[in-house]
């Protein structure tokens, strides 16, 4: 697992509390994930969701996460963990224009150490998200910890590839995306199987590159207005924000960056 010990959770909320998050709002929609519903929907199908079932969404931004499965997947409950104060906040004013308020709660905690009480939950959720805390050790324990047995870990994240990346590719790119540590497809999966949980999916979606090629060509042919407001009209940031992201783009192309999915059940 790679570590960048510069970067902590205050860098994480800095960025969620700033232009950047609006930024990737922009361009990856209000899911803020790669493969958007699509995504969200095999996820949910290849781990079993089911109607009535209450679950916990760890690192959940603005609740759209919980959203999509009062909607699609009939769930009866959701609790949103999210370590940012504004994200909780405009995640609770969303819930509450939309109608959910009745069904999905926010917690302003780290996803380390929640608060909720243990065992008490069908799944665990996280989309794209646990890229950005530290401990992922503490992470998939507590994640472990909120759900019954026989309950469900399903979650997708960001991941280094089957190619790995080099110590100076990595520093450039965790630095840019405000990761403090990455892990592979087996780091996640060693970390479930320790913590009691049988492995029944980690496997490479194969969506990463073709959603960044997407990202870069909207950003430079549609949305480059918006993407300017965004930034103060700032040329120079855009131009640096497009040199990152086409760099990211590069070392998916080699194998070296991927989007993963996680399904695991507690024995």
């Amino acid at each position: 697992m790679k570590r960048l010990e510069q970067v902590g959770l205050e860098h994480v909320r800095a960025v969620y509390a700033g232009p950047e998050c609006d930024l990737w709002e922009l361009i990856m929609g209000s899911q803020i994930h790669v493969g958007g519903l699509e995504s969200s929907r095999d996820l949910a199908n290849r781990a079993g969701i089911q109607p009535g079932s209450r679950g916990v969404d760890l690192c959940c931004c603005k609740g759209t996460g919980m959203l999509f499965l009062c909607r699609f997947c009939d769930v009866a409950s959701m609790t949103g963990v999210d370590a940012t104060e504004k994200m909780v906040e405009e995640g609770r004013a969303r819930v509450q224009r939309q109608g959910f308020a009745d069904r999905i709660q926010f917690v302003h905690a780290e996803a380390t150490r929640t608060g909720l009480p243990a065992g008490e939950f069908d799944f665990v959720w996280g989309e794209d998200a646990w890229c950005y805390v530290d401990d992922k050790a503490a992470l998939i324990a507590e994640a472990v910890r909120l759900v019954r047995p026989g309950g469900t870990i399903a979650f997708t994240d960001w991941v280094e590839g089957g190619s790995p990346l080099s110590d100076d590719e990595a520093r450039r790119f965790m630095t840019f995306m405000k990761f403090p540590s990455f892990a592979t497809v087996n780091d996640y999966a060693r970390l479930l199987e320790q913590n009691g949980c049988r492995v029944d999916c980690g496997v490479d979606t194969g969506r990463f590159t073709a959603c960044v090629n997407l990202y870069i060509s909207m950003l430079e042919r549609q949305l480059t207005y918006d993407a300017l407001a965004i930034l103060g009209f700032d040329q120079a940031m855009m131009e640096a924000v497009l040199g990152e992201m086409t760099f990211a783009r590069d070392l998916a192309h080699e194998g070296k960056l991927a989007q993963a999915r996680f399904v695991a059940v507690k024995r």
